[in-house]
This record gives structure tokens, C-alpha cells and sequence, in this order.
């Protein structure tokens, strides 16, 4: 079997690792395909060095377009490459433009398409997020649903029949397989002169947040009073682009604040396990707080991980800074014994597993 393992940021290299690494144990014909869609050193090249994975094949650079030219440019490289390399079917994880331009390439040349974290739903329209994974999943021949709730959403849709499996999510095997390692090789703490639990962590990325001044001044005001109210330095790993935009709408990094460049993941990991609270827009990293027992608020006015409230590790705040504040003073005060409703950390070995049986089978 010939796998595509098509991916763009640095949230779909966590996540495909663990693919990565189980498609290696099953002696599987793969290549990855990185659009660029996120592209530093930081983010992107340092992620498969930290993680010891197989470097992209290809690699397109159609990063910083707008959203439809993205797509498009996206749409005809893959196209391209999925041409002369014919695989069998084509990967794809979570709700990126890359994850919609892959998907559609595939459907375009009639290959088959897998969709890892199929059936995860924000319920709003207005994210392009959701536009993307609606449209991959309904397309996919392959539906690797992370949680319960996500197979129900599928099958609501009534796309499940024949289709949809309960995987688990490859970031608690991400996770698991890491976090050892971090452990081990980053000294980020002492680099930043900071001691475990004495920082909050906190990300804010999401195009609906960043760019828009009204959101991001809430998310700065909110951070503002966390800091004050909790005594500990915020510690916050900036993208370029959310610094051009505080410093294009005129706004000022609060005091107790202190912005980083962005991290390799092995440092980011170990920054995140020893925080005392997370503050975010992150879903992944609402995953990852609940996996890790970290705390976490999400600056955002939904979320398609409803697991992490039901768990109660994460509290859904927006972004008035009042709203924020309460909510990081609630889930401090609501520590307990959480549960992870992500999985055993072997969602890859079931997803790798479930495409090995299929081809064994010829059903697909």
C-alpha cells in the first residue's frame, strides 16, 4: 500500500507523527507532502528533526496567500504530485487549508482519501475550519473519529455507515511518546530562567482573534488581569503575524507579559507540562492541557473539543478580559482528578491498522 501523507502546519506534524512512525513498523510505501502552509525554521523543519521523523518529499511554499488563493495554488500542486506518484490513498489530519486542498486533489484523480480527527464540529459556519473539515469529511472513504462525541457527529450527518471508526487521537500517542524525550533534551526552563508551575503559558494564533483589533485587545486586557491577579509571568510564544497586528491596531504587550519566538515542539512540550495554567485559542492544545492535567482556559466563544469541558479541565472564556480573568481564577480553584477522554495513546496503530486490513481486504 502507497501512502500520501499530506500535512501543513505544525499542529499536523504532531498529530501525523505517530502515523508516521507506525506506517515505518508496518513497512508501508509512504511520502509526505508539507504545502508550507506554516513555514520557519521554528515551526516546521526543527518539528521532523525534534520528532526524529522522514523529512517531506515535497515540499510546495504557498504559505501566506489569502484563504481561496491558498486553497487553489494548494489544490493544483497536489494535484501534481499525487499524479506522478499514484498512491492508494491520501492522509490527511484535522481542519487545515491543507487538510481541504488535499482532500479535494485526491477526490479530483479518484484516490482514496483518510481523515484523521473526522467528526470533531465547532457548530459555527463562521470559522473556516469548520467549512474544511465538513467538506473532508463528507468526501473521505476513511473516518478515523478521536472521541465518541465525534463519531456521534458523523453519524448524525449520517456519513458513518461503512466509513467511521473510533480511533482514539494520535496527540495523546504524540504526547506519551515525546514528553520523555522533552524531558530530556530541552532546557527551556533554564534558558528563560523560569521553575516548573511558577509561569502560565498561554497562544493566541486564530485568524478570528488576531485579526481583529476589538478581539485582540480583549485577549491582551484579559492577560493583563491574569497576570496582576495571579502574581506569575505569562509566558507567550508569539506568531509573527499576531506581533504585526499588536503593533498594527496601535496595542501594547501588557506588563507581566513576556512574549518568545516560537518554539520547537520538544521545548513547547515541556513548557506546557510544567505550566501552572494554560491560557489559549489552541485546539490543540486544549487536548494537550487535558492529557497533560494543565489547567487550561480557551480563549474563544466555542469549541470543537467539548470533551475538555465535560472533563472540566477547560473552561470556554471569549475574549472580555473580565471573562477571562474569572474563568482562570475558576479552574485553579476546580483542580481534581481529571480524566482523558482522548484515548490509550495507540490511535495510530488502529488508524495504520484499519488502512492494512482494508488493502488485506480489498474493500475499500
Amino acid at each position: 500500500m502507497k501512502i500520501a501523507i499530506i500535512l501543513g502546519t505544525r499542529p499536523e506534524i504532531i498529530k501525523m507523527s505517530p502515523i508516521i512512525r507506525a506506517c515505518e513498523d508496518k513497512g508501508f510505501d509512504y511520502f509526505i507532502l508539507h504545502t508550507g502552509q506554516h513555514y520557519s525554521y521554528e515551526m516546521d523543519k526543527k518539528m521532523f528533526e525534534d520528532l526524529e521523523i522522514r523529512e517531506p518529499k515535497y515540499n510546495l511554499n504557498v504559505g501566506g496567500h489569502e484563504y481561496r488563493k491558498q486553497v487553489g495554488l494548494m489544490i493544483r500542486e497536489i494535484i501534481g504530485v499525487l499524479a506522478k506518484e499514484k498512491p492508494e490513498v491520501v492522509l490527511v489530519q484535522g481542519d487545515t487549508n491543507s487538510v481541504l486542498a488535499g482532500a479535494l486533489a485526491a477526490n479530483k484523480l479518484g484516490i482514496k482519501i483518510g481523515h484523521h480527527e473526522a467528526g470533531l464540529r465547532s457548530h459555527d459556519l463562521t470559522m473556516l475550519e469548520e467549512t474544511n473539515r465538513i467538506i473532508t469529511d463528507h468526501i473521505s472513504d476513511f473516518l478515523f473519529a478521536p472521541t465518541e462525541d465525534a463519531l456521534k457527529n458523523l453519524k448524525d450527518e449520517g456519513i458513518a455507515d461503512g466509513k467511521a471508526v473510533l480511533t482514539g487521537n494520535t496527540v495523546v500517542d504524540a504526547v506519551f511518546q515525546n514528553l520523555e524525550l522533552a524531558g530530556k533534551k530541552s532546557d527551556i526552563l533554564e534558558k528563560i530562567n523560569l521553575e516548573g508551575k511558577d509561569y502560565i503559558l498561554t497562544t493566541a494564533h486564530r485568524a478570528e482573534n488576531v485579526d481583529i483589533e476589538d478581539r485582540l485587545k480583549g485577549i491582551l486586557g484579559g492577560l493583563a488581569l491574569v497576570a496582576r491577579d495571579f502574581s506569575l509571568p505569562i509566558i507567550y510564544p508569539i506568531h509573527p503575524r499576531t506581533l504585526n497586528n499588536i503593533k498594527k491596531f496601535g496595542l501594547k504587550i501588557p506588563a507581566g507579559v513576556k512574549t518568545i519566538k516560537p518554539l520547537g515542539y520538544l521545548d513547547f512540550l515541556q513548557l506546557e507540562s510544567k505550566a501552572n495554567l494554560i491560557i489559549t485559542d489552541s485546539g490543540g492544545l486544549q487536548e494537550e492541557a487535558c492529557i497533560l492535567k494543565i489547567p487550561c482556559v480557551t480563549i474563544r466563544d466555542n469549541t470543537e473539543r467539548p470533551e475538555t469541558i465535560k472533563a472540566g479541565v477547560n473552561i470556554l472564556a471569549g475574549v472580555e478580559p473580565e471573562k477571562i480573568r474569572q474563568s482562570a481564577k475558576k479552574i485553579i480553584k476546580s483542580r481534581k482528578k481529571w480524566i482523558n477522554p482522548f484515548g490509550d495513546g495507540k490511535a495510530a496503530e488502529r488508524i495504520v491498522g484499519a488502512l492494512a486490513n482494508s488493502n488485506k481486504n480489498k474493500d475499500y
